[in-house]
């Protein structure tokens, strides 16, 4: 839709032609849709945005001083409504790590921050299923995966001689341990990480 018709069918529109609002909705609607989806916003936020958008042009259609450059208007208001979703959605993020509330920095954008937020909740979602599973191991993969986690990193004479195991057992006992706790975490879908 070019600038042209765009401003010809909001001067329309303006004038009560409700097939110029028609066609403006359906011409300009794919436009709001891409800002708004660019925000990676929830199904139910990204409707909401649009019909705030929508809503918020029929406020304003009679005072729009460029109606050639309400595509333009279109999309600067649906960057605006996004981003207060955001801004909205990121003060009630639940989490347990004081640490992530306190870092804030100005170089982030609302979005990046909201997608950091994200990504943080799930690893700590597939640290959290990890654990589950390590948990349901038998007694010997728990403690000597948990003897070959410990820092400074023990000597496989110090694994035999805490666990009872041979020396040349290790190697093989730990390989299948991680292959039955990677099977468990395939099955939950989690997948390995």
């Amino acid at each position: 839709m070019d600038r042209g018709d765009v401003g010809a069918l909001v001067q329309s529109a303006v004038d009560g032609d409700a097939a110029a609002w028609k066609a403006l909705v359906e011409g300009l609607s794919p436009l709001v849709w891409s800002v708004v989806r660019g925000h990676r916003l929830s199904d139910a936020d990204a409707h909401e945005v649009y019909q705030t958008v929508w809503f918020r042009f029929a406020q304003h259609l009679g005072r729009i001083r460029e109606p050639d450059k309400a595509g333009s208007w279109l999309a600067s208001t649906a960057r605006h409504e996004s981003l207060k979703v955001i801004k909205n959605s990121r003060r009630l993020t639940v989490t347990d790590d004081p640490q992530l509330l306190d870092r804030v920095s100005e170089d982030r954008t609302p979005e990046q921050s909201l997608i950091d937020s994200e990504d943080a909740a799930a690893q700590s979602e597939r640290v959290r299923h990890l654990w589950q599973e390590f948990e349901e191991l038998g007694e010997r993969c728990r403690q000597l995966l948990r003897i070959l986690m410990a820092s400074p990193k023990p000597g496989y004479q110090d694994v035999s001689a805490a666990l009872g195991i041979a020396v040349g057992s290790i190697g093989p006992l730990r390989q299948r341990c991680l292959r039955r706790l990677r099977a468990r975490l395939e099955a939950r879908g989690a997948g390995a990480t």
